[in-house]
């Protein structure tokens, strides 16, 4: 609920601090006292056009801030949460700041926001019901929600929302698959040619860089074969290094005395040097053995490095990759073979969800129709004591196009009244007048009052233009409503005013300086005098606090 309204240099006021209650509160004064300063400095905090003209004058800039009292789960904090912004555990404060020139910031809870975030985060702590002003209930957007909130509809709404959201992803897989089919039968004649010579050359991750590598060697493949000659006749003329190592090795051991024991060392390097000696030489030899030039295996691997490249450049892809892209054409082909059934499977997904969720638009439907008959008559049993006797209330539910269906399902809901018998039904805004209009409002919150989630309500002389018992029948219409949120009212009724649970007077006075509005909590005999003033007139009476008296007991 709205806790504390402070507001600072705005038109008339110059500070103003205003605790709320919980309940009905009422707030009461002349005509021209500034009652409407005092919700247009609501409407500033929460989130509506910045008008510069709203600053006091002499003032440099004005101020408003609303503190709000909530549970840590209301959408208002749900909202904030979702901008990464602290929500105080439930208790926000909305500040708003305008200048002389026209600039305006906004904050929540000190963390600055922008209009536009400050504005959502108003419409769902605060309704503002005036004659022209009821976004919700005049909004034919906006029934289909209320009636389902009047009617408990959440779960079937969650149920008909997934159902939709299952049959638009079936949808999106058969568009696909419809996509891929058209698509590879376009290219089918490339495709299968393609698969073709990629299956007829099966190239190996890896192969461009060996056959190039051994087609290298084998082009110097003469020139090499010549070198290693080289390299091994020197290695083995005279019978070898090999052979000499081992020839003086032999006389090293067959040395005796104190020369043999000091040969040791070195018999063991030459015996190491001998073997690894024979074993170069075999390794040059079978170097030579696999150097050995061949002009029908260079032919062979350079038409088949030709070949691969060939199809690389064809494809636009690195040779490496083709052994990757021989694979994903030959799944192509597969998926070409068998799209037709895959198509076919799809469609059959898409028929089942779309029955899916024809059910549970039926049904939700079903619980609508019945919520719209229960609406219409709790609606229709507030009319009279409102002076709208000859008024008739309907809910009106058109089934919509399958094409037209969505995640609430399949029908639009419009309220429409009647005021006078014999003349069509028609939307609220276009068919009550302003005071018929407000009573309409007023209607319609008290029996949806359960299923609003602003936690306070604002009505704005919702009584003009009424008096006596349909007056007396506002008031007690407010008084319930009250039950379930919050609410202010501003009035000129006194029937209305003595079911408050907390009486404001709002005063404007001539001081020093200008015009100053205030406004002042009213303690019990404060009441019975504004009460009886709002009764009598300009000369308060002792019949009119008599009469004071007998409402502020009645309620």
């Amino acid at each position: 609920m709205l806790a504390n309204l402070s507001i600072r240099d705005i038109v008339l006021i110059d500070r103003l601090d205003l605790a709320l209650g919980a309940g009905l509160n009422v707030l009461t004064g002349e005509t021209g006292a500034g009652k409407s300063i005092l919700l247009d400095a609501l409407g500033l905090a929460l989130g509506a056009r910045a008008d510069r003209a709203l600053v006091r004058q002499g003032a440099e800039q004005g101020s408003v801030t609303a503190a709000f009292d909530l549970t840590p789960d209301h959408a208002a904090c749900e909202r904030l949460a979702d901008n990464g912004m602290d929500h105080g555990d439930g208790q926000l404060i909305l500040r708003r700041q305008i200048t002389t020139d026209g600039r305006s910031r906004a904050w929540v809870n000190d963390q600055p926001v922008s209009q536009t975030l400050l504005a959502e985060i108003g419409t769902l702590l605060v309704e503002i019901h005036g004659q022209h002003d009821d976004r919700g209930l005049l909004d034919p957007a906006a029934h289909r929600d209320l009636l389902d909130a009047f009617a408990g509809n959440a779960e079937a709404r969650a149920e008909v929302a997934a159902a939709y959201e299952t049959l638009r992803a079936e949808e999106d897989v058969l568009s696909e698959a419809e996509a891929s089919l058209v698509e590879a039968r376009r290219d089918e004649d490339f495709l299968r040619h393609a698969v073709e010579e990629l299956v007829s050359l099966d190239p190996e991750p890896g192969e461009e860089e060996k056959l190039d590598e051994d087609r290298a060697l084998m082009m110097q493949g003469e020139k090499l074969m010549e070198e290693l000659g080289t390299f091994h006749s020197e290695l083995t003329k005279d019978g070898g290094v090999d052979a000499t190592v081992r020839g003086v090795l032999r006389r090293m051991l067959r040395q005796d005395g104190p020369l043999a024991a000091r040969l040791e060392p070195v018999s063991a390097a030459l015996d190491r040097a001998a073997i690894e000696l024979g074993e170069a030489v075999a390794g040059l030899e079978a170097l030579q053995a696999d150097l050995e030039f061949d002009p029908a295996a260079l032919e062979r691997i350079e038409e088949r490095l030709f070949e691969i490249r060939r199809l690389a450049r064809k494809h636009g892809c690195p040779a490496g990759d083709l052994p990757g892209l021989k694979e994903r054409l030959q799944a192509k082909l597969a998926a070409l073979d068998a799209g037709d059934e895959a198509v076919l499977a799809a469609k059959g997904r898409v028929t089942a969800a779309r029955a899916a969720l024809k059910a549970k638009v039926t049904g939700l439907s079903a619980r609508r129709q019945k919520a719209a008959a229960a609406l219409d008559a709790a609606v229709m049993a507030e009319l009279p004591p409102l002076k709208l006797e000859k008024a008739q209330f309907h809910t009106a539910i058109e089934a919509l196009p399958e094409h037209l269906w969505g995640a609430a399902g399949g029908d639009s809901v419009a309220f429409e009244v009647k005021t006078n018998p014999g003349t069509p039904f028609g939307p609220l805004v276009k068919i009550a007048s302003g005071g018929e209009l407000a009573r309409f409002i007023l209607a319609l919150k008290v029996v949806l009052a359960k299923g609003s989630s602003a936690p306070t309500m604002v009505f704005d002389e919702v009584d003009r233009g009424i008096g006596g018992a349909t007056a007396d029948a506002v008031g007690e219409r407010l008084k319930r409503l009250s039950i379930e949120a919050q609410v202010l009212v501003v009035t000129h009724s006194p029937q209305v005013a003595a079911r408050g649970g907390l009486h404001f007077r709002i005063e404007k006075a001539d001081v020093a300086g200008g015009t100053r509005t205030s406004v002042v909590p009213l303690a019990i005999e404060e009441r019975r005098e504004e009460v009886a003033r709002m009764l009598a007139g300009a000369e308060i009476t002792p019949e009119a606090r008599a009469a004071a008296d007998r409402l502020l007991e009645a309620v």
